[in-house]
């Protein structure tokens, strides 16, 4: 038995879009593992913010390729768990601007039972990540992350690749 009266029109099926997806992208080389990045001052960075904002648990600087490039979390999470994630967050929001048409991704915020985990485009090769507890003032987290993660990005914007010349 099929479960579905005889009589029942069948669901329609979605069928498959051709030649709308856009070509994939190639990812820029990843900052993990780069000795050459300013450390101190990307910790200053991290550092302001998680004190700036009460309830901020900590910060992860990773690639967009889900790799850690550095962090400072006063919490058991593992930073190469949350590049992780970070990345794969990343990888949603960008389809869904894409798909909606809405441009690049910028910022994404998951709210869970006990706290919250968002997600800021640094630049094209890294994304900043903040963990928080609940009683995280959200808004004032997105007023302060932006232009720490600007800061971010003229820091890496200073970083020879690993691997390649010097610019």
């Amino acid at each position: 038995m099929s479960g579905i009266d005889d009589t029942e029109t069948p669901l329609p099926r979605r069928t498959a879009r051709t030649g709308t997806l856009p070509p994939p992208r190639s990812l820029p080389p990843s900052l993990a593992g780069n000795t050459s990045l300013p450390y101190p001052a990307i910790g200053h960075e991290l550092s302001e913010l998680r004190l700036q904002i009460p309830g901020v648990h900590g910060c992860v600087l990773g690639g967009v390729d889900g790799l850690l490039i550095t962090h400072n979390l006063q919490t058991d999470v593992d930073p190469n768990d949350l590049a992780a994630l970070a990345a794969t967050t990343y990888g949603l929001g960008r389809q869904v601007g894409l798909r909606l048409g809405q441009g690049e991704f910028q910022q994404s915020t998951v709210r869970n039972a006990g706290g919250y985990l968002s997600v800021y485009a640094v630049s094209p090769q890294a994304l900043l990540a903040v963990v928080g507890e609940d009683s995280i003032n959200v808004a004032r987290l997105h007023l302060h992350a932006p232009p720490v993660a600007q800061r971010l990005a003229g820091l890496l914007d200073q970083v020879t690749p690993v691997g390649h010349g010097s610019r």
